[in-house]
């Protein structure tokens, strides 16, 4: 089909297709439902689409599905190829075991095992082709000319972009009152496409919003080129919208019906997982939940209050091995986690100063080592309110006169840094314990505190605690106690109360922190 002067004519069809089609012989109708976490935290009336609750437990089941149930039986008897790595595989399957249909799912090679074992639990063939999506989908085109077979498309066909309307249709059913917005969230633009078309046809006064990943804005880039845009390469968080170039029926609606587009990092969409799962239990994947995090930049952007806002959360095929991400990053994307990097005297008492410029803000993250005599540094995370609080915080420990930076923005550190905080250093008579704090406030003061005790002040080598979220913290701490003062210290750790296990004995910390001999 040609677009640029026929794009109304590409609306109708697109339009007609959502309000004719036969989806609901397998697709369900998602509800949509008030979500009191973002609506607090934006001060609006915030509403989210839970395409989640699908059967393959994304949306892309009712653009595969409806385009599969227009092909005749003839073309349905010769089978069906798409080219995937997740959720529109899924729906290829589905919908091919649905209609009696032979499907072909071509995979790159290093497909993650649960994908491929979720396309065949469907009853399709999966042919591992390729070391990308492009290589695999270049192989299924060619097998579908090869052998007769219809490939479905991701995101590029206008009966694919119709299925996905059907989300929009049922949405101005579920909420026939006014809507200020519905975000969406954008990979080849299939969704967007098929949400704006329907959408501006019946509520033209409701803006639809786009939603892309900083690492991954194809469609952002090629509306403000006024053209297709390929970007040299994308991220691989939010992997189900990690395309290079948008579709280009879906550039087509897009420029003609999405009213704006917004862009978030992977701190706010790990932070709108959070908020997600506060308010359902389920654990959306990042591209699932990035429709909600750009409604919550977009909504404080425009400074939008009392304002009735929909979010399509789109998928909850979330790849086990990326929660500890997800869980580290998201206080951050909330700006309720502040990590700074801060040098101290390298003498007793330091320490405890340190924490008590803290305060009784909770401590989510501490990695301190000895480095010299002279000077220490100490990587920290602190839980803030805001970032307001962050950067005060900040002024008050450099009044105090400890030069401290600022690292909460900085990638490296987040990513790298915080695990790589260590080594050897020169730390006579040190004893390495394990600890387990109470997670209450004043638990880390206590301990401090006692080490003061009895008329000494012993050194505190090593430290290391992160906030797992446990009722415990798991604390490793390096002391420095001469031998002749051993048994006063072990009278301190009897008295402190709290769990411990001497570990100056591991291999581990002979190889990597302790002081050759």
């Amino acid at each position: 089909m040609t677009v640029g002067g026929d794009i109304l004519g590409l609306q109708a069809r697109v339009v007609r297709g959502a309000v004719d089609s036969r989806i609901y012989e397998l697709v369900r109708e998602t509800p949509l439902l008030p979500s009191p976490s973002l609506s607090r935290l934006s001060g609006n009336c915030v509403l989210i689409k839970r395409e989640d609750l699908q059967p393959v437990f994304s949306f892309k089941i009712r653009g595969a599905f409806h385009k599969m149930t227009r092909l005749s039986a003839a073309r349905r008897g010769r089978g069906v190829v798409a080219a995937s790595a997740g959720n529109h595989a899924q729906g290829v399957a589905l919908a091919a075991k649905h209609l009696r249909c032979p499907a072909a799912i071509f995979m790159p090679q290093h497909t993650q095992r649960i994908k491929v074992d979720a396309v065949r639990a469907f009853g399709a063939r999966v042919v591992f082709a390729g070391e990308n999506i492009e290589e695999a989908d270049a192989k299924a085109r060619a097998a579908a000319k090869e052998t007769g077979a219809t490939y479905i498309p991701p995101f590029d066909d206008a009966d694919v972009i119709a299925g996905n309307g059907t989300v929009a249709a049922e949405m101005l059913r579920q909420h026939p009152r006014s809507l200020r917005a519905v975000f969406c969230a954008v990979g080849g633009g299939g969704l967007i496409a098929g949400v704006a078309a329907y959408i501006k046809s019946f509520r033209p006064e409701t803006k639809v919003i786009g939603v892309e990943a900083e690492e991954s804005a194809c469609m952002t880039a090629s509306l403000l080129a006024k053209k297709r845009v390929c970007l040299a390469q994308t991220g691989i968080f939010a992997d189900a919208v990690a395309v290079r170039r948008p579709g280009r029926l879906p550039f087509a609606l897009a420029r003609e019906f999405v009213d704006d587009m917004v862009t978030v990092g992977n701190d706010a969409i790990c932070a709108a997982i959070k908020d997600l799962y506060d308010d359902t239990r389920v654990v959306f994947e990042p591209a699932g939940a990035l429709a909600a995090a750009g409604l919550k930049k977009y909504a404080a952007q425009k400074k939008w209050r009392g304002q009735t806002l929909a979010a399509l959360a789109c998928g909850a095929n979330m790849n086990f091995d990326r929660l500890r991400f997800v869980a580290e990053r998201a206080e951050i994307g909330e700006g309720r986690e502040a990590i700074f990097a801060a040098t101290i005297p390298e003498e007793p008492g330091s320490f405890r100063k340190f924490c008590g410029l803290i305060g009784r803000r909770n401590i989510t993250e501490f990695n301190y080592r000895m480095a010299d005599e002279k000077e220490a540094q100490i990587f920290v995370g602190v839980e803030i309110q805001d970032a307001a609080e962050g950067e005060a915080l900040l002024r008050k420990l450099r009044a105090a006169g400890l030069p401290t930076l600022d690292l909460t923005g900085d990638e490296m550190a987040k990513l790298h840094l915080r695990h790589m905080v260590g080594g050897r250093a020169k730390a006579p008579d040190e004893i390495l314990y394990r600890f387990e704090f109470p997670e209450r406030p004043g638990a880390l003061m206590k301990f401090l505190t006692g080490l003061g005790g009895a008329g000494r002040q012993w050194n505190i080598s090593l430290f290391h605690y992160r906030n797992h979220g446990a009722d415990a913290g798991r604390v490793l701490a390096g002391i420095q106690v001469p031998p002749a003062e051993r048994e006063l210290f072990a009278g301190f750790l009897r008295r402190l109360g709290y769990r411990f296990s001497r570990e100056s004995g591991n291999p581990a910390y002979r190889l990597f922190l302790s002081q050759k001999n």
